[in-house]
């Protein structure tokens, strides 16, 4: 009897154990995206993923590629339809043709473990300027219907929106609905959700607050206390995502869908490009964010445990500029898959180096460097204009990571980065002899001047 009694209480000690320390990372992903000159093979990528037990990824397209390297290893997967092809899947038979392609084929036993279809990224974003408000909803509509006739029902298709599609009349976050201009759409598109068991997916930036303006509190856009806290119906936040998150809580209550689920698509903080955005505050930043989601207390209006993708994986230096220069730093790795901060993605507060990325392959070990010895000096701005203007120099810009350098300096990151780009062509470090080949690595105290990654197998 006494056997039988410590036989159960060690079952109920280790059931307890495994319920408090649950694997936060059961609640988090990543937003996988790929647009570089010269991005890591999917198999390298994948095994990162495996190595630092991140077992959810959002990707932007269905690229073969990508999922035939996920295959087989149980992460959960979101694939999606890019925007500039809805307008085709308004056409039923083409969301069928792209379901069989890209979802179907890749549901063997042992492939590729499909969770969600992301229809368009951000269509209804107001810049766009109703680019797709016409074409959005038809496609989210036959692409479900596409899934549930080939037996997929289990797979949910959705719409990544940003959170501009819902805003405030007021700084309080009870007086969020849908902004004007969509909100009969969002509300046939939320209806729809809440019929086919669907999550309403949300893009939340604290650092886009931040960034677009001068005014904003700092403190507010972390999580770690310190900012003049809102009080609102009896609840107070003390930073921007609680709001921003409560505020699309309301709006659908508003409108009569206040259970419906809210996945969080897109949310991080970029580490280069801009005066804030360093890996001081993006460590600080996740800190905060990782140690919220690992408590389970949701926000005010929404108690409870919240499934997040993490933006982003890796840095891509081929997006657009438009919005910012920090837009090509919004990795938790560099664009090698190499950590660039402690973190404890458990929100335990175990700091360590994530794990990078193994077996990667570079170019060559040499830089495209400035000749000071030139004589046609007057041809310097025009030659680091054109480096840059096809390359990225986003790392140059006041208060990013190379800001120190010299004028020297400068001129030699942007000659490396052409050169680089251009898979070290010695075409490419010419520059009217303003530039030199050397096997010295140029990098400098906190100023990284990369080496890409190489496109040829070993």
């Amino acid at each position: 009897m006494a056997r039988a009694m410590v036989l159960w209480l060690w079952t109920f000690i280790m059931l307890v154990a495994m319920v408090n320390g649950a694997d936060q990372k059961d609640n988090i992903g990543v937003n996988w995206g790929n647009i570089a000159s010269h991005p890591l093979p999917p198999s390298n990528v994948v095994g990162m993923l495996k190595d630092n037990g991140l077992n959810k990824v959002k990707l932007f397209d269905a690229d073969s590629s990508t999922l035939n390297a996920l295959a087989g290893t149980g992460i959960e997967v979101m694939v999606a339809i890019p925007n500039d092809m809805l307008r085709r899947l308004n056409k039923y038979k083409h969301a069928k043709e792209w379901v069989k392609k890209n979802v179907t084929k890749h549901l063997y036993d042992g492939g590729v473990n499909i969770r969600y279809v992301a229809v368009g990224n951000e269509p209804l974003l107001a810049s766009y300027n109703d680019s797709f408000k016409q074409t959005t909803f038809p496609a989210l509509q036959n692409i479900m219907k596409a899934l549930e006739e080939s037996g997929h029902g289990d797979i949910k298709a959705s719409v990544p929106l940003n959170a501009d599609v819902y805003e405030s009349s007021s700084t309080m976050p009870s007086s969020g609905d849908f902004r004007g201009d969509v909100k009969d759409l969002m509300l046939d598109i939320v209806g729809f959700l809440k019929e086919k068991g669907a999550p309403f997916i949300v893009n939340i930036y604290p650092f886009l607050s931040l960034y677009q303006n001068p005014n904003f509190p700092e403190d507010f856009a972390f999580f770690d206390g310190g900012a003049k806290t809102i009080n609102d119906n009896s609840h107070t936040y003390s930073n921007v995502f609680d709001a921003n998150f409560d505020t699309l809580v309301w709006a659908l209550k508003k409108n009569g869908y206040g259970d419906l689920k809210i996945v969080v698509g897109e949310i991080g903080w970029p580490t280069d490009g801009h005066i804030k955005a360093n890996t001081k505050f993006a460590k600080k930043f996740y800190d905060g964010l990782l140690k919220k989601l690992a408590s389970n207390k949701g926000t005010p209006m929404r108690p409870g445990p919240m499934e997040a993708y993490l933006f982003g994986l890796l840095d891509e230096n081929m997006k657009s500029i438009d919005p910012g220069d920090f837009e090509r730093h919004w990795g938790i790795f560099r664009y090698d898959g190499q950590p660039k901060f402690p973190m404890d993605l458990n929100g335990k507060g175990n700091d360590k180096m994530p794990i990078g990325a193994k077996g990667v392959q570079y170019m060559e070990s040499k830089w495209c460097i400035f000749n000071t010895d030139a004589k046609n000096q007057d041809k310097i701005v025009g030659s680091v204009e054109y480096a840059c203007s096809r390359s990225d120099c986003t790392s140059l810009g006041y208060g990013s990571s190379c800001n120190d350098l010299d004028a020297n300096g400068n001129i030699s990151y942007a000659f490396n980065m052409y050169f680089q780009l251009n898979d070290q062509s010695v075409e490419a470090c010419q520059f009217d002899g303003l530039a030199t080949i050397t096997s010295t690595n140029a990098s400098q105290q906190g100023c990284l001047f990369p080496i890409e990654v190489s496109q040829v197998s070993p």
